[in-house]
């Protein structure tokens, strides 16, 4: 009954579905991997979002090389914003919205300088690329609780002076005339005294996991769908030949009598005759005559 899985058809069919199949489990895989990802990052910022405060030298390898798994980590620091190297970073969007961020060299009291990022502009509406206003530091000094975040990459497209196109520390300290500690900045949290306005301040970045376990278990259910497509198709090939073999016998009954199991044996054709020694050629009565004959009437 299903010895036409064995075709070349059918055994072509099994390899494509055995393929899609493969191709989702990898997909379904890859969503894990992303999920997983995203659930350390997650555990990451529960432990060390509202942790206690490292003082500097606590933290000051940090600033110079970040451990991935002490970002988030509120560290305090005391110092002087140096107000005349602060910079705009470009293309720093809020909640959908466009804007700017703030940064600026904080020199502190140990004398190294690290970077602050202060808070989020809106774009402004004066002048284009620029934000209408930058809220200035307090001028004295200033105690800080900044958490770590890593340096960023740097990115293929310039500035205007004055911006930064990212915060890539490395090239921000070619700007300066003094070293700057630059494996992590921080991202400001307080400070105190506080300045009398600021930029917006940085929520708590989000805990959701997202799709991604959904979108695996899809993958997945995908994968085996495409067996059970092959195994319907298989089954709807067998009830077709099926249907098939009971027309034929329907169209025997109509032919050759209802009851009958097997169709008759067909009578001879009168053989040809011979005349004069030479084989003579049945002629169309007989011929007719012989397939009546054959059919029982």
């Amino acid at each position: 009954m299903y010895k036409f899985l064995f075709t070349g058809k059918w055994m072509g069919y099994l390899l494509l579905a055995a393929v899609f199949a493969t191709a989702c489990v990898g997909l379904g895989r890859w969503q894990f991997d992303r999920r997983t990802e995203v659930v350390n990052n997650i555990n990451k910022i529960k432990n060390n979002y509202s942790a206690a405060p490292l003082d500097i030298a606590q933290a000051r390898g940090q600033f110079q090389t970040l451990n991935p798994a002490m970002e988030w980590t509120p560290v305090s620091l005391r110092g002087i914003y140096d107000t005349a190297d602060q910079r705009v970073v470009r293309n720093r969007p809020l909640n959908g919205h466009p804007g700017y961020e703030v940064v600026v060299p904080l020199k502190l009291v140990s004398g190294d300088t690290v970077i602050i990022d202060r808070g989020w502009l809106p774009i402004g509406n004066r002048e284009g690329g620029h934000p209408d206003t930058v809220p200035q530091p307090v001028s004295g000094p200033v105690t800080v609780v900044a958490r770590l975040r890593p340096s960023e990459p740097q990115v293929n497209r310039g500035a205007p002076a004055g911006q930064l196109a990212s915060i890539d520390l490395e090239n921000y300290a070619k700007e300066l005339g003094y070293p700057i500690l630059t494996g992590a900045y921080g991202e400001l949290a307080t400070e105190s005294p506080a300045a009398a306005v600021n930029p917006t301040g940085f929520a708590m970045p989000s805990i959701d996991e997202g799709s991604h376990l959904s979108y695996a278990m899809q993958w997945f259910a995908f994968g085996v769908l495409a067996f059970v497509g092959y195994g319907y198709a298989a089954r709807q090939q067998v009830r077709a030949d099926q249907m098939a073999a009971e027309d034929g016998v329907e169209e025997s009954e109509e032919i050759y009598g209802r009851g009958s199991k097997f169709q008759p044996r067909r009578k001879p054709l009168p053989r040809r005759v011979r005349r004069n020694g030479k084989p003579r050629r049945a002629t169309a009565e007989e011929t007719e005559d012989a397939l009546l004959d054959a059919q029982g009437f």
